[in-house]
């Protein structure tokens, strides 16, 4: 539901009042915290001092300007110019004064939540995104309490936006420093007996019918920062059994420090070997939790990243966000040589790989300086400080920790070996060097050649060994920062290429851009991003279908509620094709980025998304070649199916002059099926396979064959249901496109499908 102008402008909502759609008003935990709200999955009440308070307070306080100048021309690889620069700015948000009237407004708004014991905590714009995960880059403060102290907590909040490491991830990830806001939660505080972290599909073997839990007593914070080790469950989703169950001791738990206030809130309280060796959930508690984590991944329709807490006899829901990290698949693995010498310590794999190194042990983030490219960092945990280090360490070893750990994240985003939990790590002598087998969860002494080559020709065999298929299998992406990882993989292409990323991370309406004769900076901008996709994937084909924001999405841009409408049904209201009709001017700006990327990838082709009439089609194909890019051997033009229209006049649509359709399957089931998407009620119902869905997939690989164009599914159906891949290999697809967590997995289906089907 879009939001109202009254809202937009709102220095504080509820999260009932705003949902997943509100990123750049609430940030992507404010977002899902109200999305699960309104979806009635037990949440902690609570409100957001959202972006646009934050923005007034820059601009009151003259810190918009100050910032702008403090971080122009940082050389972040300077380790000691960026902690210089990122304290200088904390300390000038910290020490302004907050502006009486929002203050006012803080205040009123936690004594009407019941003033007491809250949670404060950070939610900028660019995390618990599905393409970045942005993990602990700005601060959260537990048990703060009284109105002074929930203001205070706010600002520092604010001020951790421009932590060195924020600093740096951002910049690592092409954001620019004026593109991310912040937002801040403030929640009614759970005092958690036990606490931890799910994910939905197990992120080590991308397993998706595998439910994955760590729990350890106390708050939560200990297992997301990697402060303990904890227990570890996995459940199997369809019939409910529990197929590992690993309970670690405990030595102390962090509660709230019942003398302490702000900063100091919490505390750590021992646990005797007894308690601590306890496990941390019944059998009965992880099947119940599991079934939560279901469904909220129905809810979503993706996997997910989950907080949660158990207090009261019952589970809170902290938060949610998209799973970003998943380890490269390794497919099946021959055995690995054994060294002959005995490892000098073992851990869990958290993030697989094969590395050697001379060990760095680091036992504070200010000595990150010291790892250079190729050691391997040895910490008791990490935080997001090291993330600078991380990125140059050849393997991370952490003593504490589980596979949800900071630690662990970030190490499979970066790509890096990693092995959590290795009691004694930190007893390694410092420029040792030792080899670490991040498959096994071993660490041996010296260098073994025979482990790394090992390694190395798993990878190479997983490539080797996709089956070659006729069936094209495309990627779809969004992200440019993850592109070169993905194009190392056995794909054919970028079968879907979406904009909306790139122009999320800008922030501003393209109208605004455009109205403030900016439009230039937009089209290098969006350039900029499809490059960095099209020269990765080169000499592959690159779908880039044209922006589909929806008027709701759009709303939440800067900007965007001066240029857009207010709609019931964004779903099926102003959006893909209509929109390049009737706005000519901002579509010619994604004609031009396209022309600019195509001079050096001509591989890049463009899609047409959500086409009505064949009217509308003939229009916008007059733009695209107006603007002087015309259909040929070397540019090709797509449109999405997602319309009942498109499958029974496809003919007529294809005759106005495409190349080739997609069809995307969401959109398609919920317009055939009239079922809303992102219905819980209708989790069960919309599905793909349905009869009449599946006719109409039929009905529009049949006439694209006939007509001679080349036909795609963009979708994970295919993937998740071998069904599914059998009948549209029967039915003549020449393409699947799907996420990049599910390429192999997919090509081996399609494998086995034209195995059957084509002899």
């Amino acid at each position: 539901m879009p939001l109202d102008s009254a809202l937009e402008r709102a220095s504080i909502v509820w999260f009932h009042q705003v949902g997943r759609d509100a990123v750049a008003l609430v940030g992507g935990k404010g977002a899902n915290l109200g999305e699960l709200t309104q979806a009635q999955i037990p949440v902690p009440p609570g409100f957001v001092v959202t972006t646009s308070a934050y923005r007034a307070f820059l601009i009151e306080t003259g810190l918009d300007n100050r910032i702008a100048q403090l971080v122009d021309g940082l050389n972040i690889e300077d380790d000691d110019a960026l902690q210089r620069t990122a304290a200088g700015i904390r300390e000038a948000i910290e020490a302004a004064k907050m502006p009486p009237a929002l203050r006012a407004e803080i205040e009123a708004a936690y004594r009407e939540l019941g003033e007491g014991l809250v949670a404060v905590r950070s939610s900028a714009t660019a995390e618990d995104l599905a393409e970045a995960s942005f993990a602990g880059q700005q601060s959260t403060y537990l048990n703060i309490e009284g109105a002074p102290h929930v203001v205070d907590a706010v600002q520092r909040c604010w001020a951790s936006l421009f932590e060195a490491r924020a600093i740096f991830y951002r910049e690592h990830a092409g954001w620019g420093h004026t593109d991310v806001d912040l937002a801040v939660p403030v929640q009614r505080m759970v005092q958690s007996q036990a606490s931890g972290v799910m994910f939905t599909i197990d992120p080590i073997s991308n397993d998706r019918e595998r439910v994955v839990i760590e729990a350890a007593f106390g708050l939560g914070e200990a297992v997301v920062s990697g402060l303990v080790s904890p227990d570890h469950f996995e459940v199997h989703k369809s019939d409910e059994s529990i197929l590992e169950r690993q309970i670690f001791q405990q030595d102390r738990m962090l509660v709230r420090n019942p003398n302490g206030t702000g900063g100091e809130a919490n505390i750590w309280q021992a646990l005797n070997e007894r308690d601590g060796g306890r496990a941390k959930l019944s059998d009965a508690q992880v099947l119940e939790l599991s079934r939560i984590g279901r469904q909220i991944e129905r809810h979503y329709g993706s996997p997910q990243d989950i907080e949660w807490g158990w207090a009261d006899d019952r589970f809170y829901l902290l938060q949610t966000r998209p799973i970003t990290t998943l380890a490269q698949p390794a497919g099946d693995l021959d055995s690995a040589p054994t060294p002959q010498a005995e490892p000098l310590l073992s851990g869990a794999a958290a993030s697989p790989g094969v590395a050697a190194g001379r060990v760095r042990v680091v036992d504070d983030p200010t000595q990150t300086n010291l790892i250079a490219e190729g050691d391997v960092l040895v910490a008791e945990m990490t935080t997001p400080d090291f993330v600078p280090a991380m990125k140059r360490a050849a393997a991370i070893i952490t003593e504490k920790g589980g596979r949800t750990c900071h630690a662990a994240i970030i190490s499979r985003e970066l790509g890096v070996p990693c092995i959590v939990g290795a009691a004694g790590a930190r007893e390694l002598a410092d420029g040792l060097l030792i080899t670490v087998d991040a498959a096994a969860g071993q660490v041996y002494a010296g260098e073994h050649p025979e482990l790394i080559d090992w390694w190395r020709a798993q990878q190479e065999q997983t490539l080797a060994e996709a089956p070659e298929t006729t069936t094209k299998i495309y990627v779809n992406l969004a992200d440019p920062d993850i592109a070169e990882r993905v194009a190392s993989r056995a794909v054919d292409g970028v079968g879907l290429l979406r904009a909306e990323f790139i122009i999320a991370r800008m922030g501003e309406h393209p109208r605004s851009f455009l109205d403030s004769g900016r439009g230039d900076e937009y089209v290098a901008r969006l350039a900029e991003g499809l490059e960095k996709i099209a020269g990765a994937f080169h000499p592959r084909p690159v779908v880039y279908r044209a922006t589909d924001f929806k008027t709701n999405e759009y709303a939440n841009l800067k900007g965007g509620s001066e240029y857009e409408p207010n709609e019931e049904n964004p779903m099926i209201g102003y959006r893909g094709a209509a929109r390049y009709v009737r706005e000519p001017d901002l579509f010619e700006l994604e004609l031009r980025a396209l022309e600019q990327v195509r001079e050096q990838y001509p591989g890049l082709h463009l899609m047409i998304p959500f086409v009505r009439t064949t009217d509308e089609l003939r229009q916008v194909i007059d733009l695209v070649e107006g603007y002087g890019l015309r259909r040929s051997d070397g540019f090709k033009i797509w449109i999405m199916v997602e319309v009942p229209s498109n499958v029974w006049l496809l003919e007529e649509f294809i005759a106005q002059g495409v190349d080739g359709v997609s069809i995307g399957s969401n959109d398609l089931t919920q317009l055939t099926l009239g079922i809303d998407r992102d219905s819980e009620r209708f989790a069960d119902t919309f599905d793909e396979r349905n009869p009449a869905v599946l006719h109409a997939i039929r009905t529009v690989i049949e006439t694209a064959g006939r007509c001679g164009v080349t036909v795609s599914v963009c979708g994970q159906g295919p993937s998740e249901h071998p069904d599914l891949a059998e009948r549209l290999v029967e039915w003549g697809i020449t393409s699947i496109s799907v996420t990049p967590d599910v390429i192999e997995r997919t090509r081996q289906l399609v494998a086995e499908a034209e195995a059957r089907v084509l002899g």
